[in-house]
């Protein structure tokens, strides 16, 4: 009995120093924030740039940039833990979440209000404005007249570009939202293609590619000017023109205008963590950096209007934090 104990008690010193040269080596690995398609474009270089530095200067440690070109890889490093952190939708975080439930929310911004009342943004369907009544029934846009035309879709994890706009129209056509992933004779649509990005989905539509396309008022704002209606609350028939002086692709289509013909507002997304590559302390650091004030006065973040340049969220917004149950309303629609 003694010599087995000594063993034992042998065997565990020797441990010790391969514990703890695997704790040091986790603790040097270089923390990773990956983006979504959207955001992963030059214009947004220094936005997101701004945004890593909040999190550097709360950690004390550099994180390397991931950039992508689709949704899933973005979802896929973060739950591989091969990511610490990503801005991702409401539906792309639950998905996430579902695949590891050490990814939660850390902060969301607000709204204008500086509170979470007005926490929103909007999901948009648009046509090129020569096929405006196309959609209207007795003058009124009416979803029956979407049968048979050619859609474009985000990307199936998103949410503005995917998850609410099928919710609306898998319950208007009674069928599912698997039943929208393809077109043909006997679908709803008869054909569907998947843009890759709100910038991609949007540009399907200018060019013709696609008849109608699902897209957020977020995404595109800084290619487009707003001739009838608002950025702030967007309804069907407002008209949006892209300006002279976008960058690319929206440069080969300069003036070309886009009516709307369905909005619904959508929960703002989440800047994600995955908690396990993270410690309690870190956590706590990173949610007083980003819910600071300032944080908020950082106008690289939250940019004052008509400044020349592009950020990811504007003045009188703050990020805030919230819980994986503010996203309920998302896990909602799937059903």
């Amino acid at each position: 009995m003694k010599k087995v104990l000594v063993f034992t008690f042998i065997i565990a010193v020797l441990a010790l120093p391969v514990m703890a040269r695997g704790n040091q080596e986790k603790a040097d690995e270089q923390l990773v924030w990956v983006w979504y398609p959207n955001e992963s474009t030059p214009e947004f270089a220094d936005a997101r740039r701004a945004i890593i530095e909040v999190a550097e200067e709360a950690l004390g440690q550099p994180i390397k940039e991931q950039l992508t070109t689709d949704y899933a890889i973005a979802i896929e490093a973060l739950a591989n833990e091969n990511a610490a952190f990503s801005w991702l939708g409401g539906e792309g975080y639950v998905q996430a979440h579902s695949k590891e439930a050490a990814i939660l929310p850390l902060v969301v911004n607000t709204g204008s209000s500086g509170t979470l009342a007005d926490a929103k943004y909007y999901s948009m369907l648009g046509t090129l404005i020569e096929n405006d009544d196309q959609y209207k029934t007795n003058g009124k846009y009416n979803l029956d007249n979407l049968r048979q035309k050619r859609f474009s879709f985000v990307s199936n994890s998103s949410t503005s570009g995917f998850r609410v706009p099928s919710s609306i129209i898998k319950s208007h056509f009674n069928v599912e939202a698997e039943d929208l992933l393809e077109g043909g004779p006997n679908m709803v649509f008869s054909e569907v293609m998947f843009g890759g990005s709100h910038q991609g989905s949007f540009f399907n539509v200018l060019t013709g590619k696609a008849d109608l396309g699902a897209f957020c008022n977020s995404c595109v704002k800084d290619y487009i000017e707003w001739v009838d209606g608002s950025y702030d609350d967007p309804a069907p028939g407002d008209v949006i023109r892209v300006i002279a002086n976008a960058d690319a692709p929206f440069d080969q289509v300069p003036g070309k205008e886009v009516v709307l013909v369905a909005t619904v507002p959508v929960l703002n997304a989440p800047i994600v963590m995955n908690t396990n590559l993270l410690d309690e302390e870190q956590i706590e650091a990173l949610k007083e950096a980003f819910t600071s004030d300032a944080t908020a006065a950082n106008e690289r973040i939250f940019a004052p209007k008509g400044v020349d340049y592009k950020a990811l969220f504007h003045a009188g917004q703050r990020f805030a934090t919230v819980d994986d149950n503010w996203y309920d309303p998302i896990r909602a629609l799937a059903k």
